[in-house]
């Protein structure tokens, strides 16, 4: 692709004796959607900010825009932390007046209209439009959005995953984190961390890789459950279909024993996949 907008090159943070990213390499690429996908502990949050330049690497390189992170490449970015990154005191059009401000904006891009309560006293949904208002104003380049959508409805994340595409239509290059597994299908490209190191990328379909799960069909879908759980298996509950790792096929038979059942095959999930590869179960 063309230029890289964020580079990490074989970074390495350490907090004391913990190491919470290993040797991780990642670019975000204008026009792109770039989804990072992990546990809570995982490191993404971690990265993210080596990425922006608020944390120094122990050890690699991070680029932004080319140069080592400074002020002027920060301002070409958006950024939107968990936490919102809002004045809970001021009213939505306050902070972003305020964040108008900072950038030199004198006037808005949007002419979104928000309520004058102050945003502490808002539902989360209507904080997060706010937050996302305030990320765009500048007409970044590089939209960093750690969990956006996080304790919204679905009509809200649909709602913002627009806006998230249109940016990169627009050439912005968008870097985000989220739990959502519809959502990370949305993405161009993903990246997959586990224990502070990269264990899988590429797009959707590299990711599924074609992987089947077992599915298993029974009138007594709960006495199943209990007979796989005993046998230190993990289905998961689908309906009244129990799903497992199609590796484990001949454990779950031998678990069922005499109990009517029918077994099938079927495309893996992301969400299935994400946590075998997350366990290390590929």
């Amino acid at each position: 692709m063309a230029d890289t907008l964020a580079e990490a090159r074989g970074v390495v943070r350490r907090f004391g004796g913990h190491v919470a990213v290993r040797d991780v390499s990642v670019a975000v690429h204008p026009g792109e959607v770039l989804g990072l996908l992990g546990a809570n502990g995982a490191g993404k949050t971690t990265l993210l900010r080596m990425l922006l330049g608020l944390l120094p690497p122990t050890q690699g390189e991070v680029l932004l825009f080319g140069a080592p992170p400074s002020l002027t490449g920060r301002r070409r970015i958006g950024y939107m932390p968990q936490g919102l990154g809002l004045y809970d005191d001021l009213t939505p059009e306050e902070n972003l007046r305020f964040a108008r401000a900072v950038f030199g904006i004198g006037h808005p891009q949007s002419e979104t209209k928000f309520s004058d309560r102050a945003v502490g006293w808002l539902p989360l949904g209507v904080q997060r439009r706010v937050a996302f208002t305030q990320v765009l104003q500048h007409g970044p380049q590089l939209l960093v959005l750690d969990e956006p959508t996080s304790g919204v409805d679905p009509l809200m994340r649909a709602r913002l995953w627009q806006q998230v595409r249109a940016a990169a239509d627009d050439g912005a290059g968008v870097l985000i984190t989220t739990h959502h597994m519809e959502e990370a299908e949305q993405c161009d490209r993903l990246v997959v961390m586990a224990d502070g190191q990269v264990v899988a990328e590429g797009g959707l379909d590299e990711i599924l890789a074609g992987e089947e799960v077992l599915v298993i069909e029974t009138p007594d879908w709960p006495q199943a459950m209990s007979l796989l759980e005993a046998a230190d298996l993990q289905p998961a509950l689908v309906g009244r279909s129990l799903r497992l790792a199609a590796s484990e096929e001949a454990l779950a038979r031998q678990a069922l024993g005499s109990l009517e059942f029918r077994l099938r095959r079927a495309p893996a999930s992301l969400e299935e996949r994400f946590v075998a590869i997350a366990t290390g179960r590929r």
